[in-house]
């Protein structure tokens, strides 16, 4: 059997099963072994310094998949921006077909991408977010829920409500994101209305995920309750897994009189990276969902979207098919 939704027949992809971006993380090695293994691995395209960079990851991965993949890019508002109008540039000469965009107004990026045939991905958090998004013109829309790592806005919707309510009125093809990390979560999210998957924090715990062992060990010993709400009084919730440095940023945050310059030195980028390169767990943020209490091993890509797909097959075959009986007729 095979699970085929409108996912993989625009993706054209073997599972309905996407790695989403993350920074510092979606490098080549990942995101090729994702696509190679069936799934859509997409490289995030700010983890690359300049857009020229970005051209070089690209020929690097396009060398070690010949599947599809995608690139992220992320729009978020700024002092200084990145260049992104150069970052979509180099999206496009390199012959991208796949974008996943996020964040912050990306009508003019999108419609660049539209305009040059692109396939275009977009993350919302929210029933509103996803409608505006299918107004925008773009193709699949990721509705991330609550349970998320990273930033799962601010009305605190969980998957298990924000699926169901996001496939009632969006009508173009969806991905269930936030709390998935197995085949009963692609199973359900086919039940809510979904027609595949988009997975983050899962990926970081795999053999080809280009970070550091300590980390992938950390989130295999964390659970489900491990991990804290940052930037919350700043209107920018964020996800993180639950480390010395997230709970100081909490701590100083619930002071009345704080200001983001008292935790931006705590917050950088820059420390984060460091914490996934070198494995110092109290580096930086560790961004992670609560999906954390599910990952229980450090398989390859392969493996992982085998087991993920057969489960999810037996599940829907199997077990749900078991519930439905003939009726008694008196």
């Amino acid at each position: 059997m095979a699970l085929k939704t409108r996912i993989t027949q625009l993706l054209g992809i073997e599972h309905p099963i996407v790695q989403g971006g993350m920074m510092w993380v979606g490098r080549a090695e990942l995101a090729a072994a994702v696509s190679n293994a069936g799934g859509l691995g997409i490289l995030t395209a700010l983890t690359q310094p300049t857009p020229d960079d970005l051209r070089r990851e690209i020929d690097r991965c396009r060398a070690m998949t010949d599947s599809p993949f995608g690139v992220n890019l992320t729009i978020l508002p700024s002092v200084t921006p990145p260049p992104y109008a150069e970052y979509r540039r180099a999206i496009i000469d390199s012959g991208v077909t796949i974008v996943e965009t996020a964040g912050h107004k990306p009508q003019a990026h999108v419609d660049d991408f539209k305009g040059h045939g692109i396939t275009v991905l977009h993350k919302c958090t929210a029933v509103r977010h996803a409608l505006s998004a299918e107004r925008m013109g773009v193709d699949i829309i990721s509705i991330d829920g609550f349970e998320c790592a990273g930033h799962p806005g601010e009305d605190d919707i969980p998957g298990l409500i924000l699926i169901p309510a996001a496939a009632d009125k969006v009508k173009i093809p969806m991905l269930a994101s936030g709390g998935i990390g197995d085949g009963r979560g692609l199973a359900a999210a086919l039940a809510l209305g979904a027609e595949g998957i988009n997975m983050g924090t899962r990926f970081c715990a795999t053999v080809e995920a280009p970070i550091h062992e300590r980390v992938k060990q950390f989130i295999i010993d964390n659970d489900e309750r491990a991990t804290n709400l940052i930037f919350r009084k700043f209107h920018n919730t964020g996800r993180v897994a639950r480390n010395g440095v997230s709970d100081q940023v909490v701590e100083i945050s619930a002071q009345a009189d704080t200001v983001f310059e008292d935790i931006r030195a705590l917050v950088s980028g820059a420390k984060g990276r460091d914490a996934l390169e070198t494995g110092n767990l109290e580096a930086g943020l560790i961004w992670a969902g609560q999906i954390q209490g599910l990952i229980h091993d450090i398989p390859t890509c392969a493996d992982l979207l085998a087991r993920i797909v057969d489960e999810a097959e037996t599940i829907i075959s199997g077990r749900l098919a078991s519930f439905l009986q003939p009726a008694l007729v008196e």
